[in-house]
């Protein structure tokens, strides 16, 4: 099943980012392209020593959720100038003593009518692949030990 995926599958491109530390530690990349410290909000002392994950979350599903939103508009025959996309990404403690993300993504289409608005949303939805990995659609999510 995995190899008939893989044949109907193209990759794009790769992405790399390492961690060291955790929530309270750092990530870059191996390009030197990201380098961050992170700031943990759970954490006092170090809450605002930089961005936490679930910021960086948020700023790329707005930005990889919004070139969804464009190309949607597109397909549905609307012209949007000047959108913008808001994501608020919640850490979650769940029951269980895991955690979750709860994830609100507002946009803001000027000129386009909020049914309009809301079809495009829905449909950006469809296809954007963070909301495709929020919703256990991860195509292949490989654990692997180095």
């Amino acid at each position: 099943m995995t190899e008939q995926l893989n044949a109907i599958l193209k990759t794009l491109f790769t992405a790399e980012a390492i961690s060291k530390g955790g929530r309270s530690g750092t990530i870059h990349t191996p390009d030197g392209l990201l380098d961050v410290t992170l700031g943990n909000p759970l954490e006092k002392g170090i809450e605002k020593r930089g961005p936490n994950p679930e910021l960086l979350f948020a700023g790329a599903y707005s930005a990889c959720y919004h070139g969804a939103l464009n190309n949607a508009a597109k397909k549905l025959g609307t012209t949007v100038k000047d959108s913008t996309v808001r994501a608020l990404v919640s850490l979650i403690e769940d029951d269980q003593g895991g955690y979750r993300l709860a994830v609100e993504l507002h946009a803001q289409l000027p000129g386009t009518d909020r049914a309009q608005a809301q079809r495009i949303m829905a449909e950006a939805h469809k296809t954007c692949p963070y909301s495709k990995a929020l919703r256990g659609d991860a195509s292949s999510v490989k654990l692997m030990v180095d």
